[in-house]
């Protein structure tokens, strides 16, 4: 397992693997510790994981505001974060404003040297889904997703993985039971039933224990979705039958993979097409 305090020291490139980084969730890394000014450390930590997992290979991916898409679908969809935003203080403001100016000041000194990827009402969640699975989905390499946000596991390959800084860990599919108590092909039913992440509502009582449960015995979402109302007397199933028209609208704000294509849009698709291209 590599460490962002280890990777200095790290070998120098010389395979063909792809580094992915969440670029906003990776800046946030100096906000919480009280960095200003972090250009210089940020691109010298990518350039070091790019070294310590041998990626010949870098993408930076950005949010660039909610995702229009979701928002489209879902009128609260991170109503959660923008309520915060509106009741901050004078100084928290201004320590925003603060930090997004070097976040991009940071973003517009790596375009440089790695291509930069964000577009208006476009998270990078799903441009990591589309790159993983569309672009790159016959890579014969490894590709390196960084970021802290347990979302991106939805998108683990045998050949896609996940460091976290927050957690200095590794996410595998191969070490996936370390982390969870579910198999990873229940991981994105979970999350569509028991909701709670960006203001999305799921089945009120089903945490993942139950949604393990549901699961086991129903089958996935839509198959939960097809058999509503399902028979029982337990709380948990009448409230998937009372709060069962949530689980189609949160499969397509989860599911990431299935509809990256849509949440970033055809113009931005072939940007990114045209940006990688020299990769593939």
């Amino acid at each position: 397992m590599a460490g962002i305090m280890e990777l200095k020291e790290a070998r120098p490139v010389t395979g063909g693997n792809i580094l992915i980084i969440d670029a906003l969730n990776l800046a946030f890394r100096y906000k919480h510790s009280g960095e200003q000014y972090f250009a210089t450390k940020y691109i010298d930590v990518v350039k070091s994981l790019a070294r310590s997992y041998d990626c010949a290979h870098v993408i930076i991916t950005s949010d660039l505001g909610s995702s229009q898409y979701r928002l489209n679908i879902y009128p609260d969809y991170k109503g959660d974060r923008r309520e915060k935003v509106a009741n901050q203080t004078e100084e928290e403001k201004e320590e925003f404003e603060v930090f997004f100016e070097e976040f991009n000041n940071t973003l517009d000194l790596i375009k440089d040297e790695f291509p930069v990827l964000k577009y208006k009402g476009v998270e990078a969640d799903d441009i990591a889904a589309y790159l993983t699975h569309r672009q790159f989905k016959d890579w014969e390499g490894d590709i390196w997703l960084v970021s802290s946000d347990k979302d991106w596991d939805l998108l683990l390959e045998d050949n896609v993985h996940r460091f976290s800084y927050v957690t200095r860990k590794e996410y595998t599919l191969e070490n996936w039971e370390e982390h969870y108590d579910w198999p990873h092909s229940m991981a994105m039913d979970i999350k569509v039933l028991q909701g709670g992440k960006d203001n999305v509502t799921g089945i009120s009582g089903v945490g993942p224990k139950r949604a393990v449960q549901l699961v086991e015995q129903f089958g996935n979402s839509f198959d939960i979705y097809g058999q509503l109302p399902l028979p029982g007397k337990y709380v948990y199933i009448k409230n998937t039958n009372e709060f069962g028209e949530n689980i189609l609208r949160n499969i397509e704000l989860i599911d990431k993979i299935t509809y990256c294509e849509e949440a970033i849009g055809k113009d931005n698709i072939k940007d990114i097409k045209e940006r990688v291209a020299k990769i593939c």
